[in-house]
Order: structure tokens, then C-alpha cells, then sequence
């Protein structure tokens, strides 16, 4: 039998209820939204230079969408373990609400621009914008509210700092794991092109440029590269997708003529890993000098500038 007296009479009535059913609301929205932002905050963290391209695609300029991947990392992730401690819960609604909100209104500002691009927090979940998307931020606006139900106020600012110190110390570290990872790497002695003949990466300056035939914003980034003089710098071209459309590409970014196309995507992207083109690595006498990602506004023509690579 169970032992009645050990619940508390208020339980019972409506107001009791409401509280329990309060809570239990705010427990769940707590954990839902938890998750949601530690995921997308881990992602950014694990990789700011792949967010930061995303970012400068959704119209952020270049020179800030680094470092505002690596904030919204720390601030996704802060919250998240916000949200998790019933200590600081309401600090983690109020701060999951602030970046909504912040979010729905850069979207809504440049709507008009951005309709249709890629919006993903996710690294497997896909989101463009478009009407969708308001709907998909406003359920989760109201989850961030919701979790904010029947908490105290939130206090400890101490901790709460040292939370936060311990997030910014993770996601420097893994920055630098990051920039380490794409400097020095020894390029393969060579690659084939695709009329079957070897090509060496081992002399001199080589930027190799990995591009989707079907991408648009691979033939603005290609036309570009092409406008570029590249002096003594050998170009190659590689597609990542559908490569009977290499030749086709090269000429359309008027590409044709600086330089071979080769097939060997695998072999060169296990060693020079990257997510989604475009992108491009510079390479001097068989070693990696720079792995570029960026192909908005100054970019990747300053930074291969400024590395002797074109003029």
C-alpha cells in the first residue's frame, strides 16, 4: 500500500496540479531545447571554419564570419548546459530566446536575398529558408519559453562564469586542433589527370581547386580563380561530383586552359579533408601551405595573394 502521507496535500488540488503539470512541461522543454542548442553549438565548435563559410553564404561579411562562428559556438553551447542545471534553467530561456530571436530577425531582414539557401544548424539536417523556416525557429521559440516554466530565479553568477570560461577554453582549443590540422600537410607525390597521365605535386606552387559541376556558386567561385594571374602557380581542377562534367565546368568558369582536370578526389580528400565545395588547397613544393574555404566577396583572392600564390 502505498504511503499517502508522504505526498504533500497541495498535490491534490487544482493549483497543485497546475504546478506539477507546470513543471513537468518545463522539464521536458528543458531537455528538448537542451539538446537542440548543445548540438548545434558541439558543431560549431568542432568545426568554425565549415560554419563560417555557411555564414558568409547567408550574407555575413567575410572578415566576421569566422569569429561569429566560433561566438555563436560558445553562446549555442553555454545555453545548452544552461538549460540542463535547474540552477541557471531560466538564464538558459531567456539566452535560447535572445538567439532565436536574434536569428528569425537577421533571416527576416535579408529574406529577400536568402530565400532558398541553406540555413542548416545541423550537420545532417537541412533547412532552407523560406516559410518553413519561421515555422520551424517559432516551435522552437516557444520551447525555449516553455522552459523557463515553474523555474526560480537563477543566481550563482560565479559558476555560471566559470561555465562559460571552461566552453571558451574547449572551443579554442578545438580551433586550434582545427588550423593545425590544415598547415604542413605532405601533399600525395602525385595525382592522375584525366587523360591518364601522372601530374607531380611535389614542385613548386600548386593550387588544387575541388568544385561541384552543378553548383552555381562553384562557377562564380571558378570565375573568379579565373580572372586571378597565377604567374608560375600550376592549376588543377577536381571535381567532386559527376566528373564527365569537368572538362564542361572548367570551360564554363573559363578555367579551360590554366591548367588539367584529374579525377583522384579520394586520394586527395583523404588528405585534405573538407565538407562542400567549393574549396582549395595551396600546396609549395609538396606540402600544404593553406586550405581555403572561403569563396565570398575579398576571398580566397586576398589570402592567395598574400601567399604568393597569384598576383
Amino acid at each position: 500500500m502505498s504511503d499517502v502521507s508522504a505526498v504533500s496535500p497541495r498535490e491534490f488540488t487544482p493549483l497543485g496540479q497546475q504546478r506539477v503539470w507546470r513543471t513537468a512541461v518545463g522539464w521536458i522543454a528543458a531537455i528538448l531545447m537542451a539538446a537542440v542548442f548543445l548540438v548545434a553549438g558541439i558543431w560549431k565548435i568542432s568545426d568554425p571554419e565549415r560554419v563560417g563559410v555557411m555564414l558568409a553564404q547567408l550574407k555575413v561579411p567575410q572578415e566576421l564570419s569566422l569569429p561569429l562562428a566560433i561566438c555563436l559556438g560558445i553562446a549555442e553551447t553555454f545555453t545548452g548546459i544552461l538549460l540542463l542545471l535547474p540552477r541557471f534553467r531560466r538564464w538558459g530561456s531567456i539566452a535560447a530566446t535572445f538567439l532565436l530571436l536574434a536569428f528569425m530577425v537577421y533571416i527576416g531582414v535579408h529574406y529577400s536575398e536568402l530565400r532558398g539557401a541553406d540555413c542548416s544548424c545541423f550537420p545532417w539536417l537541412k533547412r532552407t529558408v523560406g516559410p518553413g523556416f519561421f515555422i520551424g525557429d517559432a516551435a522552437m521559440l516557444l520551447g525555449a519559453v516553455a522552459a523557463g516554466l515553474g523555474t526560480r530565479a537563477s543566481g550563482g553568477l560565479r559558476m555560471a562564469a566559470l561555465i562559460l570560461s571552461g566552453v571558451a577554453a574547449l572551443t579554442l582549443v578545438s580551433y586550434g586542433v582545427n588550423a593545425s590540422r590544415h598547415t604542413g600537410t605532405k601533399a600525395p607525390a602525385t595525382i592522375m589527370g584525366e587523360d591518364g597521365k601522372p601530374i607531380s605535386l611535389q614542385e613548386g606552387k600548386v593550387f588544387i581547386y575541388f568544385f561541384n559541376p552543378q553548383c552555381m556558386h562553384c562557377l562564380q567561385a571558378g570565375q573568379k580563380l579565373a580572372a586571378l594571374n597565377w604567374g608560375d602557380t600550376r592549376f588543377i581542377g577536381v571535381p567532386t561530383e559527376n566528373p564527365r562534367f569537368g572538362d564542361w565546368f572548367m570551360k564554363n568558369a573559363r578555367l579551360a586552359g590554366k591548367g588539367p582536370v584529374s579525377k583522384d578526389l579520394q586520394v586527395l580528400k583523404k588528405v585534405f579533408p573538407f565538407d562542400l565545395p567549393p574549396a582549395g588547397v595551396a600546396l609549395e613544393n609538396g606540402y600544404q601551405k593553406a586550405m581555403l574555404l572561403q569563396f565570398e566577396d575579398a576571398e580566397p583572392a586576398a589570402t592567395l595573394k598574400k601567399l604568393g600564390f597569384a598576383n
